[in-house]
């Protein structure tokens, strides 16, 4: 999906690129698989702050998207593709033959009128689902299921895909976003194709009130904050010694760039390749 760029006749207009939306066919989405969107505000239920530069935006009606593509062996025609406010990537409004509508992550390459199928028997086709276990080796996938049945949870962004590099006994071997390989049950769900939107990544917004429309509230570096808000505060204006730019840390204090995965989590087993080779 290409990107548009603007005459730079005022400042936020001359490095803003926007998506055309070229690729949406329906504008107005199914009224019966929308949910109320409640905000939090970055706020648990005590009312204290728990996720900073949350507040604001645009209200918002979440769209009940198939994760789980459990309904095997129906077709289902491609009816629209949308914009969705909750997500990077677009989705797609499929019908199926007995009438049931519901939404799915639109892959690179899904047309209106396309059908769609899940199971064992589909061919390996961009938006069909099927299990790890037949989908041909070097065909990219997303919305992997971690546990079979649970719904796809892996690679769901906008551009997103994993390869499926091998199958070892009644494991899967794939190559994640990441770079990391990774061990997956044969009977796991994927959807096969690259997810859309691919040009997501090279979006720029151009001006701050965007990301405010988003829900994005601004973020003030820890330099500039005084030394009781912040480990990196105080100092005379951009101080590199007594408390400036030298301690790269979070407001916690963990250092940018420490491991924050746990040693010990039991699901290390799965993992084949690490994203980051350790150097010899």
């Amino acid at each position: 999906m290409p990107l548009k760029e603007f005459k730079p006749l005022t400042p936020s207009q001359r490095y803003k690129e926007l998506p055309t939306f070229q690729e949406i066919t329906k504008k107005t989405p199914e009224k019966s698989l929308l949910s109320p969107l409640k905000k939090s505000g970055g706020r648990n239920n005590t009312g204290r702050i728990t996720t900073r530069h949350i507040g604001g935006g645009h209200k918002r009606h979440y769209r009940l998207v198939d994760f789980k593509r459990n309904k095997h062996d129906v077709p289902a025609k491609v009816v629209g593709i949308e914009y969705d406010p909750n997500r990077t990537c677009r989705i797609a409004l499929i019908e199926y033959e007995d009438g049931q509508k519901s939404y799915i992550l639109s892959p690179v390459g899904l047309q209106v009128g396309a059908t769609v199928v899940s199971g064992d028997t589909a061919p390996p086709k961009p938006g069909n689902a099927m299990p790890l276990a037949k989908v041909p080796l070097g065909t990219a996938i997303h919305n992997i299921e971690l546990i079979p049945g649970n719904g796809g949870k892996v690679a769901r962004a906008a551009g997103q895909q994993a390869i499926l590099s091998n199958r070892e006994g009644e494991w899967a071997l794939v190559k994640m976003p990441s770079g990391e390989i990774r061990k997956f049950n044969l009977n796991c769900l994927c959807t096969i194709g690259q997810v859309g939107n691919r040009d997501h990544m090279n979006e720029v917004s151009g001006k701050a009130g965007r990301s405010r429309w988003q829900g994005k509230r601004p973020t003030v570096r820890g330099m500039c904050m005084n030394p009781v808000d912040h480990p990196n505060g105080g100092g005379e204006g951009k101080s590199k010694s007594g408390g400036g730019r030298q301690h790269l840390l979070s407001p916690w204090g963990h250092a940018k760039g420490e491991k924050t995965r746990k040693p010990k989590k039991p699901t290390k087993t799965f993992i084949v390749e690490r994203r980051k080779k350790k150097k010899r």
